[in-house]
């Protein structure tokens, strides 16, 4: 089932009101512990003064209407003050046209969030009109800090720049024409305020992307995760129950041949039959308690035994009346579990295909120890690889290569001539690197 976005969520989309994506969730929650924290991951001085990974906590509605606020009380106080302490008082068209002035730059900026280049230039624009109507006064010009920053962030950076660097210009040449001198302390003092405008939005802009790019490798990391699973949940199930089925499959067909002739015989296949069909439950009882977790490392190990001490009854389960098979083992010591468990499966493999694919009437397997290398190498003098039987033969084969090179082995496969096949696998003695299935009994 889908997780419920909580009632009193104020982000439903997952972005914040900057327009940039949110925080990456973690496993379990945003935060990783199941819900969004309302003060960001942080906890200590950090989380109780609102400070997370995106900067000063603000409520989400606060960040939309704070700018507005903030750039209309400061425009309006300042209007307010000059306006009272005039001498002569101001004419009535005059204060209508100031308090004016000081609501437009601010109602601009309500459209930032959708339309930032725009309003970036609209709040631009009264700014600098307001600065030519009053020189002394620069309040309105708070207003462009905030769309200046929010257009940055918004994307619109090209606005933002243009906006700023043609309303400056276009305020020093109209105080030229109208002959306005500028104190140069506050000149100096919004100079620096717009450039540090600009910058602190590009940085809020590269945080973001830099977000979405975590929450992006954080999704394919996922996905490839998942689909790492599948191939090992696949190859395991494979090895577990191709084999099993197909002898199965194989005394089946004996039973069914012998059972009016000599019955005994057909008996003897049943029970076969039987004991291929326990393990084979027993074995897939096994995996998927491993994909479970259900398992506990400190116990022995799973039932049945996959390891090369099983290799022989395996080969004598497989071996028939129309297949003989030779095997040929020179081991001085025992390699690791996990190269143990590769080797078997890839001989279990093997002798499989040999049964259902080759038409062979004789089959040789081969181990021996080179160094520090294992080698195994199955070979039969049957029909090789079939045209119609390729993409079957190369899925197994897939299988088998996955699970050498797992620990840092190889495997290879020839047609032999005049006719026959043989995979060779090669597999280090002693190896770290495992599977996670590797641990699969």
């Amino acid at each position: 089932m889908r997780p419920q976005r909580p009632p009193h969520d104020p982000n439903p989309r997952g972005r914040d009101d900057w327009g940039a994506p949110a925080w990456p969730p973690g496993p379990h929650g945003r935060f990783g512990d199941g819900r969004r924290h309302p003060h960001g991951p942080h906890s200590g001085w950090r989380g109780a003064y609102g400070i997370g990974p995106r900067g000063p906590f603000v409520p989400p509605q606060a960040r939309l209407w704070l700018p507005v606020i903030v750039s209309l009380v400061v425009q309006l106080a300042v209007v307010t003050a000059q306006l009272s302490a005039a001498s002569p008082p101001v004419p009535p068209a005059g204060v209508a046209l100031a308090l004016l002035l000081s609501v437009l730059g601010p109602a601009a900026l309500i459209g930032a969030r959708r339309f930032a280049g725009p309003a970036v230039v609209a709040v631009t624009v009264v700014a600098v009109a307001d600065a030519l109507v009053d020189p002394s006064v620069f309040s309105a010009y708070v207003a462009v800090l905030f769309a200046a920053a929010l257009a940055v962030v918004r994307g619109a950076g090209v606005w933002a720049v243009a906006s700023v660097t043609v309303g400056w210009a276009a305020s020093f040449v109209g105080a030229g024409l109208l002959g306005i001198a500028w104190e140069p302390v506050p000149l100096v003092l919004l100079t620096a305020g717009l450039v540090v405008s600009l910058g602190f939005g590009s940085s809020i802009r590269s945080r973001r992307e830099r977000f979405a790019q975590l929450r992006t490798l954080q999704s394919r990391r996922r996905v490839d995760a998942a689909q790492q699973e599948r191939v090992r949940i696949a190859r395991e199930l494979h090895d577990v129950l191709a084999h099993s089925l197909s002898s199965i499959n194989v005394q089946a067909g004996v039973g069914l041949h012998l059972l009016e002739s000599q019955p005994d015989k057909a008996g003897e296949a049943l029970a076969a039959i039987k004991a291929t069909s326990k393990q084979a439950l027993d074995e897939v009882r096994s995996v998927l308690g491993i994909l479970r977790g259900d398992a506990d490392e400190s116990e022995a190990p799973l039932v049945p035994e996959a390891d090369l001490a099983s290799l022989p009854r395996l080969v004598e389960n497989i071996r028939s009346d129309s297949l003989s098979i030779e095997l040929d083992s020179d081991l001085r010591s025992a390699p690791s579990a996990a190269a143990q468990l590769a080797l078997y499966r890839i001989a279990q493999e093997c002798l499989t295909n040999i049964v259902r694919h080759s038409g062979a009437t004789s089959a040789r397997v081969e181990l021996r120890e080179v160094g520090d290398d294992l080698i195994l190498r199955v070979s039969d003098n049957g029909r090789g690889v079939a045209d119609d039987l390729g993409d079957v033969a190369g899925k197994g084969l897939l299988g088998m290569r996955e699970r050498a090179e797992l620990l840092g082995g190889r495997l290879e496969a020839v047609t032999l001539e005049p006719h026959g096949f043989a995979v060779t696998a090669t597999i280090p003695r002693s190896t770290d690197r495992s599977s996670p299935m590797a641990g699969t009994r």
